[in-house]
């Protein structure tokens, strides 16, 4: 579920009359925030092109390979 809200002398204020159950943990994500973490391929670059011997059509059939699922 997902609510918004304000923050109002420090404090998260979730706007209108739908609200999380008191003590509900929550986690807040900043909107417009988008440049505060480094694209996938900065965070993974070490990563890619390291695993060898994957079938040719590996990245749009991995559900097929990894859990049975019907290929495209």
């Amino acid at each position: 579920m997902t609510y918004r809200g304000r923050v109002k002398n420090g404090v998260v204020v979730i706007e209108g009359s739908d609200s999380p159950p008191e003590g509900s943990e929550v986690e807040v994500l900043l909107v417009g925030q988008v440049d505060a973490l480094p694209p996938l391929a900065e965070r993974y670059g070490e990563m890619i092109g390291i695993l060898e011997g994957l079938p040719s059509d590996a990245s749009a059939n991995h559900d097929r390979y990894l859990y049975g699922s019907p290929g495209r």
